[in-house]
């Protein structure tokens, strides 16, 4: 995953594009290069016959420049992001902020490729991507972009990787989110995706201590008797609904100043706060528990918390078992 904002809007859901990826991309993109060189060598070869050479020379240059600096450029300013090996294997680039690319990031991305893959035959790009965390070349790094993952399997889309708890949803609008640190939002998303992982005397002692960070840096203190997660969750998923706001306010008024109003998306369910439904529409289900589903074929099964109460579990989960586990007895009886 990759931080492309601060905060959980963006930075904690989108994929960035792995080495092999952007290789074959890359290697696609070369090849097309190549013959759209070829065959615009052989047209200004032929105006020798009826030109002297320095018109020859002159077209010679100019198909050069198109062909290896006007055709990524040209492509990810009006696809946004991506040519044509970038489309086959999936991939886009965007802007640090994760907004389209510009022109002007596009045309610096392909001045530096020349230098990186035309004249140093990809050195530079390689050892640039190896070292960034992110997989930048230096084309992104000179550029402001990054390339992601745009095409993922259906099994790695796990929708948001928090809701929001009704329960909790009149405290976490009161919240005071500014000192919550990128890097502690993101271990608590992460223990939060691998809940079902984690042995339950392991999951609780990690949870409570998690929650204990997040909670002496928020404002104002969580109503009593809340378990982790469902903390956690409501964090979380308020802190992505103050981002989303942000950025599309930001969106809003780039588009007025270009005199255009841009597409407003509706709000994501996890986000809709508790009330009664709209008259004439069917009553809906409880949410669905944040990331905490059933563990997939071939992982262990752990029971649910015993003690998880009402919200996203309710109706969700299985009943928990009331007959005494291991790990309960050691603790019942040390």
């Amino acid at each position: 995953m990759a931080k492309l904002v601060t905060g959980e809007a963006v930075a904690l859901d989108i994929r960035v594009a792995r080495l092999a990826s952007r290789g074959c991309a890359l290697l696609l993109d070369l090849l097309v290069q190549m013959a759209l060189l070829w065959v615009l060598l052989i047209i200004t070869g032929m105006t020798s016959l009826v030109a002297d050479d320095a018109w020859t020379t002159g077209l010679t240059l100019v198909a050069v420049v198109l062909v290896i600096v006007g055709y990524p450029c040209a492509f990810e300013t009006l696809s946004r992001g991506r040519t044509l090996g970038k489309m086959a294997v999936g991939i886009r680039v965007v802007a640090d902020d994760g907004g389209p690319i510009r022109f002007r990031q596009a045309f610096v991305r392909a001045l530096a490729g020349f230098i990186e893959f035309w004249t140093l035959y990809g050195a530079p790009a390689l050892i640039t991507s190896l070292g960034n965390r992110r997989g930048k070349r230096l084309g992104d790094l000179f550029a402001g972009t990054i390339v992601i993952q745009e095409r993922v399997p259906s099994s790695a889309v796990f929708g948001p990787a928090a809701v929001m708890p009704p329960q909790l949803a009149w405290w976490a609008r009161t919240l005071e989110l500014s000192m919550l640190p990128d890097d502690l939002a993101m271990t608590a998303r992460q223990y939060l995706l691998r809940f079902w992982e984690l042995r339950p005397e392991v999951r609780d002692s990690l949870g409570d201590r998690i929650t204990r960070q997040v909670v002496a840096v928020v404002s104002p203190p969580p109503p009593p008797g809340v378990r982790p997660e469902i903390l956690l969750s409501a964090i979380l998923a308020e802190r992505r609904h103050r981002e989303e706001q942000r950025l599309a306010e930001r969106a809003l008024r780039r588009a007025r100043r270009h005199g255009a109003v841009p597409w407003q998306p509706q709000p994501h369910p996890a986000m809709v706060m508790a009330g009664p439904p709209p008259a004439g529409s069917p009553l809906q289900g409880p949410p669905a528990p944040p990331p905490f589903s059933a563990p997939g074929p071939g992982q262990p099964r752990f029971l649910p918390p015993a003690d998880y109460g009402a919200g996203p579990y309710q109706g969700m989960l299985p009943p928990p078992q009331h007959q005494p586990q291991p790990w309960q007895d050691r603790r019942q009886h040390p």
